[in-house]
């Protein structure tokens, strides 16, 4: 049964008539009208909807990880909204094809009456970025300084102001270092965890010493096996693990990334599968949005090749730099350098997995006996 007193009429409800005369080519005003830039012009709008659908969805999750406590409702919650904005951000990388129907010469009829408009003026596009966690000392120079001079005063106000609040990176992070099991009772994962990752070098550099073919490769792979040790002892030294923040090599507390570690490694307990599935939709956000500017990036190419953007900027090499750097979630890939094989780890002690076998509000949030 209807709900509505009100009869809803479908292009009122849509209000079509304000979305469809939003199309308004610029090149009229100067002669012909340059038939590519209607597509030009609606592509861009469609990619705009979508972010601030991303946003609706970003806006709600980040809400979630801000209180005190994630319960299992909420974070099932969280889990499928990023799986929303995955598939939207799939939309969205198919969406370059459709602009890559027009040509560089078709663009070249209008491309110059947009100066200074620029993509990096999309004040959603830059939201979605800190909301995310992107940090302006992260960005490439000329990104930092494009929320300078080339943003109008309000716009650079809500950015600034936005900025200056905990970021969706800040929440995960401290939701992660929440986690109680990487002490539970008189059980530390860390312990447990180093013991076994010393096994298993151990066990390779007993392989390598036995079948090395000569001195140069013995060498060559002993190195590798000492490389990985450094690795792992800055993992659970506080000292080495702060100069990997200081250098940027992590942003992940060390707390937070031995918690990601310990779900991403047991992620069969039931208490852990959800956020195993929220921290690997985090890193899939990250990946698509980087193949996203990976694509932008080689369409420019395509249309300027090395010519200057109409916002300032170099162009190509710009978006290429941003698609190596303007990254967030990065930690969650690198994290694989500190993963084991199935077979090398050690099982869970039984008070451990019987605390992790329930889902009350909420097993990641607390536990009896947690430190």
């Amino acid at each position: 049964m209807p709900k509505n007193k009100d009869a809803v009429y479908y292009s009122d409800y849509l209000k079509l008539d304000t979305l469809l005369s939003a199309q308004q080519p610029h090149s009229p005003k100067y002669g012909a009208e340059a038939h590519d830039e209607m597509l030009f012009i609606i592509v861009h709008q469609v990619y705009e909807l979508w972010f601030k659908q991303v946003l609706h969805e970003l806006r709600a999750i980040h809400a979630d990880f801000s209180k005190p406590q994630l319960d299992d409702k909420a974070l099932y919650l969280v889990a499928h909204r990023l799986r929303r904005v995955l598939t939207i951000q799939d939309l969205m990388n198919d969406q370059v094809a459709v602009i890559e129907t027009m040509t560089p010469q078709e663009f070249l009829e209008f491309r110059d009456y947009l100066v200074p408009a620029s993509g990096f003026q999309s004040i959603q596009f830059k939201e979605l970025e800190i909301r995310l966690g992107l940090t302006r000392k992260t960005r490439i120079a000329f990104d930092q300084q494009s929320f300078y001079n080339r943003l109008n005063e309000q716009d650079r106000n809500y950015l600034e102001e936005l900025e200056q609040q905990p970021t969706l990176f800040d929440c995960v992070d401290d939701w992660l270092a929440r986690m109680p099991f990487l002490e539970f009772k008189d059980f530390k994962f860390w312990d447990m965890y180093q013991a076994a990752v010393n096994d298993a070098l151990d066990h390779d550099e007993t392989i390598i010493r036995e079948n090395a073919a000569d001195e140069e490769q013995l060498h060559t792979e002993l190195a590798g096996i000492q490389a990985n040790r450094d690795n792992f002892a800055a993992l659970f030294d506080n000292e080495r693990y702060k100069v990997l923040q200081e250098s940027d090599a992590v942003r992940l507390s060390q707390r937070a990334m031995l918690s990601a570690l310990f779900i991403t490694q047991y992620r069969e307990e039931p208490a852990f599968n959800l956020a195993w599935q929220v921290i690997t939709s985090l890193a899939e956000v990250d990946e698509k949005l980087t193949i996203w500017r990976y694509k932008h990036a080689m369409m420019v190419q395509r249309m300027l090749g090395t010519k200057i953007g109409t916002g300032g900027s170099s162009g190509h090499d710009y978006l290429r730099r941003t698609t190596e750097q303007n990254r967030v979630f990065k930690d969650f890939f690198a994290m694989s350098t500190y993963l084991l094989p199935k077979s090398a780890l050690p099982e869970l002690p039984e008070r451990v997995k019987a605390a992790l076998g329930f889902s009350s509000l909420s097993a990641l949030e607390k536990g009896d006996g947690a430190a």
